[in-house]
């Protein structure tokens, strides 16, 4: 019996490209196939992996209902729930993130060359598709902008003066209306 899960992306610019990929398993190991119900126009669907894929232009503003992707192995199928996809024309939010510096490395010896920290974010949890530097250890603040509607992940490392990057911090959640 196959399995599907996996949030899909509920929003993008148009001239961005869009990507989700469902995880499929199947406890018997049987070989999976993919089909998509009401794929927008703009984008590309492979039966293979099930990913759908593409990049709205501007004459595709507007919103895509319906869209679902099933899995099946021959003989079974499951199915994500529908979902609808938004093509704006300009991205509306932005988020605050604030942060205290570190103090100490990880071996609790005194940090004394933090360079600066590197905020990664992205659309699902743990897979940071976008990387923003900021080169000021003073520096606790930042305002990701232009954000289209959509929940997305957080996560940040600092680095010292010999390019030396931390573990990445926890992880925070913050949706874009």
């Amino acid at each position: 019996m196959p399995t599907i899960a996996g949030n899909p992306p509920r929003a993008i610019l148009y001239g961005d490209m869009y990507s989700f990929a469902p995880d499929a398993a199947d406890v018997d190991g049987d070989v999976l196939t993919f089909s998509i119900d009401n794929r927008p126009s703009w984008a590309n669907f492979d039966a293979s992996t099930g990913r759908l894929y593409g990049e709205p232009t501007l004459g595709e503003i507007g919103a895509y209902q319906n869209v679902q992707i099933r899995v099946s192995d021959g003989t079974d199928s499951a199915s994500l729930p529908a979902f609808s996809i938004t093509v704006t024309e300009s991205a509306l939010g932005n988020v605050t993130l604030s942060w205290v510096a570190p103090t100490q490395n990880s071996d609790g010896s005194p940090l004394t060359n933090l360079a600066g920290y590197k905020v990664y974010y992205g659309k699902n949890s743990g897979r940071y598709d976008r990387e923003i530097r900021i080169d000021n250890p003073g520096l606790t603040t930042y305002v990701v902008e232009q954000l289209s509607p959509d929940t997305y992940y957080f996560a940040a490392t600092s680095y010292n003066s010999f390019g030396i990057e931390s573990s990445y911090s926890g992880e925070i959640v913050k949706t874009v209306n």
